[in-house]
């Protein structure tokens, strides 16, 4: 190995010296748990003390478990101190990935994980990072498959070589890392909180059914919603692309809305020939009659990226007459018009996966709506508000996780 290797691509000024290859056996000490008698209740009953299993490493730092034991429980358990780093080393999930995780506070773990504590020349916090780092290489080297559940050769492992820099370094990696860490959760946090808002506000602030106002109404709004059927606020549009004004493929996906077709399959997945397909042009819906685990009655969403596009005829396209874009936006991710389409399909609906839903028939669905211009417009603008936040906070999620994940590469040898 040349002295160049020897070195990461980044490094924090100050630091020169070339890493040295450590087995990783002589840089730790090596633990493991089990799962107290499920039959004695008093193993758990008024728990306290914390019990990893497989599904609490799900992200990098645990406060917390899905299961505390009692100190009955936890007699023949070893606690360990927080600073610990635990690897899930039997699972399923080992078909993809190995969970790394560090122990903020003391715990004990069951026989699917083990735990490692760094000796005095070994930083933690760095270690743990060369384990995010180095996951897919320890998987593809360590991983046992074609058992009954997978799993990692955890004997092995403990001989594998890495290449470590001085205690000095390794602090200062693992203090960045830590503060990194510690931003992006900060960031999950407040997207994760403005996600759950809105679906608390989607809630209350749209009549229940057989209720003629919402629990939440902004002030100065006193008359009651009214029930119209979509026919009467909207047009059905059914343009061709008979110039080949687009060839934009267009499909719904639930969670994005109307998105290039090619994009979302990562693949030429329409005809060449679009001239049967209907055009879309912006500000104008679709309904997607697919049907999933994320949207059980298919999918209404407005095209708003894109100036125009193509869809399959099996969607039911239209055009709004009277009612705020913004309001109906709103009101199509609730789950307030799922009854009326419920009520329409036909029996045998789910054709695979397509509900047999007539246009005429969807054109008759009765929509909630406030009689008022005025109140459907500051409903609209306050989520479209909100959505406009949420994207910040993902965008600015996925840049911290993108830097990290880049930073991993060239960081470490």
């Amino acid at each position: 190995m040349t002295e160049q290797a020897k070195v990461p691509a980044i490094r924090f000024a100050g630091f020169t010296d070339p890493w040295e290859q450590r087995k990783l056996e002589n840089l730790a000490s090596f633990g493991g748990g089990h799962t107290p008698s499920m039959a004695d209740a008093s193993n758990y009953v008024d728990g306290k003390i914390l019990w990893v299993t497989s599904q609490d490493v799900k992200q990098h730092y645990i406060e917390n478990t899905t299961t505390m034991i009692s100190e009955k429980g936890a007699a023949t358990l070893t606690l360990y101190p927080s600073d610990s780093i635990v690897i899930v080393a039997r699972s399923g999930i080992l078909r993809h990935t190995i969970p790394v995780a560090k122990l903020r506070k003391p715990a004990t773990v069951n026989q699917d994980i083990k735990v490692i504590q760094t000796v005095d020349s070994c930083d933690s916090s760095w270690l743990l990072q060369y384990f995010i780092a180095s996951n897919k290489t320890l998987l593809r080297e360590y991983g046992k498959t074609g058992t009954t559940v997978e799993s990692i050769d955890f004997a092995k492992m403990k001989s594998t070589a890495l290449m470590v820099p001085y205690i000095e370094e390794q602090q200062a990696i693992g203090s960045f890392f830590s503060r990194l860490d510690n931003l992006i959760t900060l960031h999950q946090r407040k997207y994760d909180k403005l996600v759950i808002f809105k679906k608390s506000m989607l809630e209350k602030m749209f009549p229940k059914d057989g209720e003629s106002v919402p629990e939440i109404r902004f002030a100065g709004f006193t008359d009651p919603w009214e029930q119209r059927k979509l026919g009467d606020i909207a047009e059905r549009v059914t343009r061709k692309n008979e110039n080949n004004e687009s060839d934009l493929p267009l499909t719904i996906s639930a969670q994005h809305g109307l998105i290039d077709q090619r994009l979302f399959f990562n693949a030429q997945v329409a005809s060449r020939d679009m001239s049967g397909y209907y055009l879309l042009r912006q500000g104008e819906f679709a309904y997607n009659k697919s049907t999933s685990a994320d949207s059980p009655w298919g999918a209404i969403k407005r095209l708003t990226r894109y100036e125009k596009g193509c869809v399959s005829t099996l969607y039911i396209c239209f055009a709004l007459l009277n009612a705020n874009p913004d309001y109906l936006v709103t009101y199509y991710e609730t789950n307030r018009w799922h009854k009326a389409v419920q009520m329409i399909a036909a029996e045998g609906a789910r054709n695979h996966g397509l509900l047999n839903i007539a246009p005429d028939d969807f054109f008759d669905t009765m929509v909630s709506l406030p009689e008022s211009q005025a109140e459907q417009q500051t409903i609209g603008a306050f989520f479209s508000r909100l959505d406009s936040l949420i994207t910040l906070h993902q965008r600015k999620l996925e840049l911290l996780q993108d830097i990290k994940k880049s930073l991993l590469d060239k960081m470490f040898v």
